[in-house]
């Protein structure tokens, strides 16, 4: 390529020749010398030498000014070029930066991870040797059998002695008179601690499960606590049960009653019981452990539907009733049931002659049918709801001459004789209802319980009975109410508990027109003047004297608990977990009219327990 000063030398000449050229084409006014051939034809070349120069230079020109935009493209793309790789290089640095800051917390979380993968490690080196050593579950011919329960060693304290161990019999409180009511008593106890089994097997369309639990809660006649301590194993619950995928389930065996609340639908091994350590659980508590054919339909984890035929069982009292009815009898040795006789009392007849009369351990009634309970449970997405009913059927056989007043006959005979005798039915029952909430992300959880009806006694932690006698014999059911709040807080270690309840039975009382005595139960003609007079022991120091005159119906008990657990260790180990419990209850009675009197029976309990629960 050409310089530039050269090229703009040759423009100049190339305009300054064109310009010559045009002066001399001018005419001039001078006389024009003749024109040659020669002279026109160098004339020609001049010009054809001239335009090819310019030709020439106009090439170089377009070449120089192609070379020029060449060159101003190159500018322009090593200008975007650098620009460019300064954003990249801008881009890049902050990367960098950021790297090394990710870097460092990456450090820093993989030290973190590092300290927390070998917690990790070691707590599933220990979870995987102790599944190893002691399975959760074991596996045989198909289903899978999990064990559970717990050892308990536990303590009670009360300020007014029952000779009871764990388990209160809230309905026996001492009244003031008797020796019991200034002797307070302590018991220790392993007897409550648990063993239970759970079989569950699936079928394609249907969950098959099987449940055995027992504690030592019971006593053979051998049974003491003097040195061996030896308590035998009773059952608790013993069911199998089918659930089907469709939402039914037919479950059998001895199982809590339908009439218990229970934490989630129906479902069995839910039963949402009291947290206390006494297992008679709290005054209020409507429940039974019977036998049961239960019956449930499952309508998408919101609604349940239930209906159970249940072991019935009527619980009797009556005083001053003449001998002209039997409700059942003691249990039959050959038929496994309890034949034990006790509360022998002796007194002497018209003639001065002793006579004793014992009342059985278990008194077994002639049920003519089974309870019939059905239940409706409601989980609408906020709180568990239940209503239910109970219908229960009585029957007593009545003998018309069991009782004939003086100078009368019945059946032809002046004395008493079983003639026409002839059985007698009551239907009773009652109706119920479960609430409970969970607030705090169930955290707290407040219940509230209620039962009322006739007949029902025996439903009740109390002990309260179902009937009383009319003087005809015939059976006179007795009015009941059961009602329960609860207050619970569940923390990771802690759980605290408080619970208020009571039960009541009404006056189911009447005149024996032969008599002339008040009977039936809760009469205000009956004497409670012996009520507060101590009498004296039998001989041998083991049998408290009992308080003569002194019929005291109870009216009324009212307990409140308080308490909590503390779980020390809850991991694949199983649990550890103690607490105290203190209870306060009230007997009250019904009130004697005639003497103005009301007599009250109070104790406060103190427990303790410290359990280990199978993993």
């Amino acid at each position: 390529m050409k310089p530039a000063w050269k090229v703009c030398a040759m423009i100049l000449f190339a305009t300054a020749l064109v310009a010559q050229t045009s002066e001399t084409s001018k005419p001039k006014k001078v006389k024009a010398a003749p024109i040659r051939a020669a002279d026109i034809q160098a004339l020609r070349d001049a010009i054809a030498a001239q335009q090819s120069a310019i030709q020439q230079q106009q090439q170089e020109i377009q070449q120089l000014r192609e070379e020029l935009h060449r060159r101003d493209q190159s500018v322009q793309q090593a200008q975007a070029a650098a620009s460019d790789a300064a954003g990249k290089a801008d881009a890049a640095q902050a990367q960098t930066v950021q790297e090394q800051q990710s870097v460092t917390a990456l450090k820093s979380d993989v030290s973190d991870l590092k300290l927390g993968m070998a917690s990790t490690v070691q707590t599933l080196q220990e979870t995987q040797k102790v599944a190893a050593e002691r399975p959760t579950e074991i596996h045989f011919k198909g289903i899978t059998i999990t064990p559970g329960g717990f050892l308990a060693g536990e303590t009670v304290r009360r300020s007014r002695a029952l000779g009871a161990d764990i388990n209160t019999p809230f309905n026996s409180v001492p009244l003031p008179g008797a020796s019991q009511s200034t002797l307070s008593e302590f018991f220790g106890s392993g007897r409550q601690s648990r063993i239970s089994m759970l079989a569950e097997g699936k079928l394609s369309l249907v969950k098959l499960s099987g449940y055995y639990e027992a504690d030592f809660l019971s006593s053979g006649t051998t049974s003491n606590n003097n040195e061996s301590n030896s308590y035998t194993l009773r059952q608790r619950q013993v069911w199998g049960q089918a659930a089907f995928d469709n939402g039914w389930s037919f479950t059998g065996g001895q199982q809590w009653s339908l009439v218990t609340e229970t934490k989630h639908g129906m479902d069995n091994r839910t039963e949402a019981v009291p947290l206390t350590i006494d297992p008679q659980y709290n005054v209020g508590f409507s429940w039974t452990r019977q036998y049961g054919a239960r019956l449930v339909k499952n309508f998408d984890n919101k609604v349940w539907l239930g209906v159970s035929v249940e072991n019935a069982q009527a619980t009797l009292t009556s005083h001053n009733n003449a001998a002209n009815f039997l409700v059942g009898s003691a249990g039959t040795g050959g038929g496994l049931y309890n034949a034990l006789l006790s509360a022998c009392t002796t007194t002497l007849n018209t003639s001065g002659t002793p006579v004793t009369v014992c009342a059985p351990a278990a008194p077994y009634s002639f049920n003519p049918s089974p309870d019939v309970i059905v239940k409706a449970v409601f989980e609408p997405g906020f709180g568990h709801y239940e209503v239910f009913g109970i219908y229960s059927r009585f029957r007593d056989r009545v003998f018309p001459c069991g009782e004939i007043a003086s100078g009368a006959t019945c059946e032809g005979s002046t004395s008493a004789n079983a003639l026409g005798a002839f059985n007698s039915s009551r239907n009773g029952g009652g109706i119920g209802a479960n609430v409970r909430w969970s607030f705090f992300g169930k955290h707290l959880d407040f219940g509230v319980h209620g039962l009322t009806g006739q007949g029902i006694g025996r439903y009740g932690s109390g002990g309260l009975p179902d009937t009383a006698v009319h003087a005809d014999g015939t059976l006179d059911l007795i009015r009941s109410y059961q009602g329960l709040a609860t207050l619970e807080w569940h923390g990771p270690k802690l759980d605290v508990y408080f619970n208020v309840g009571g039960e009541y039975d009404g006056r189911e009382w009447g005149i024996d027109p032969i008599s002339g005595k008040s009977i039936g139960y809760g009469s205000p003609n009956f004497s409670s003047a012996g009520c507060y007079t101590e009498t004296l022991p039998s001989s041998g120091g083991f049998l408290p004297g009992s308080l003569g005159s002194c019929t005291a119906d109870t009216r009324a008990l009212t307990e409140g608990t308080v308490g909590f657990w503390h779980r020390i260790y809850n991991g694949p180990k199983g649990r550890i977990q103690w607490g105290p419990q203190f209870s306060y209850i009230n007997r009250a009675t019904w009130a004697d009219e005639v003497h103005g009197l009301e007599p009250h029976g109070i104790d406060g309990m103190i427990f303790t327990s410290f359990r280990y629960y199978l993993p």
